[in-house]
């Protein structure tokens, strides 16, 4: 077993889902890995990227690794690069202070499936956990969207107006460019389903655009476009979490019932 390795509790159940976290913040660190703990998940922890590889090469399992940017001597950006290239495809979620879209983009780019700022609470976090460990399902979503006879879209304290690109949340109007209400239009609208990231970027670029890094860069294209919508929802809502992200697949608008 890695030296580094701090194992607070052994798990009850061969099953349980084994979550690393790798962060060079000692309270940070443990205070996480107590809340997974809580939560019913098997909890690593680690204090640097040369311990994680050592732990996956002694033949230990991981289901999912939470990961830090910036951490002495193997950042974290580093550590994800050498897993994929020792051939571990274990999904990735960053954990970070930098909010910068640049090192989002990077992160996705390399591999990473989610990018949370430290910042945000733990019951996101594990929800966005969830998420990805339980897959995308595409039960339709419980909870009318209606059309009033103004045209206008209706979908809980959201209301949509096509005719001018306008939005309300809750009474509150939001600051959307058109290109973000047609975003939020294609999700509204497609309530109860995945989103995938090519049907959201070929609304916004046109169908076949590439552009980006790579033949996937597209992708953390729609994830800037997708940031922003969300800052404007919380520009007037703090605690706005409608839509919903699908790791490697897309997004989707939950309507609550």
């Amino acid at each position: 077993m890695a030296a580094n390795a701090e194992l607070v509790l052994k798990p009850s159940h061969a099953d349980m889902v084994r979550i690393l976290v790798v962060d060079d913040d000692e309270l940070f660190r443990e205070s996480l890995q107590q809340n997974l703990i809580d939560s019913g998940f098997d909890s690593w922890a680690f204090g640097d990227g040369p311990a994680v590889l050592a732990f996956l090469e002694d033949g230990n399992r991981a289901d999912l690794i939470l990961l830090d940017w910036r951490m002495p001597g193997m950042s974290g950006i580093e550590l994800l690069r050498k897993l994929r290239s020792d051939g571990h495809d274990v999904p990735v979620i960053f954990l970070t202070a930098l909010s910068d879209q640049m090192y989002e983009e990077a992160a996705l780019i390399g591999g990473a499936v989610d990018f949370v700022e430290k910042s945000r609470s733990y019951t996101i976090l594990k929800r966005r956990i969830e998420l990805i460990m339980n897959g995308p399902k595409s039960n339709p979503a419980e909870g009318a969207i209606l059309q009033d006879n103004e045209g206008q879209i209706i979908a809980g304290p959201l209301i949509l107006h096509p005719q001018i690109g306008r939005a309300d949340w809750d009474g509150h109007r939001l600051s959307l460019t058109l290109t973000e209400f047609r975003i939020v239009n294609l999700l509204v609208n497609h309530s109860g389903r995945d989103v995938r990231y090519r049907e959201i970027y070929d609304l916004v670029r046109g169908e076949g655009f590439i552009a980006g890094m790579g033949e996937q860069g597209y992708r953390a294209n729609v994830r800037a476009f997708i940031k922003r919508i969300r800052q404007k929802f919380r520009e007037v809502d703090n605690g706005f979490d409608r839509i919903e992200n699908y790791p490697g697949f897309g997004y989707r608008w939950r309507i609550d019932p």
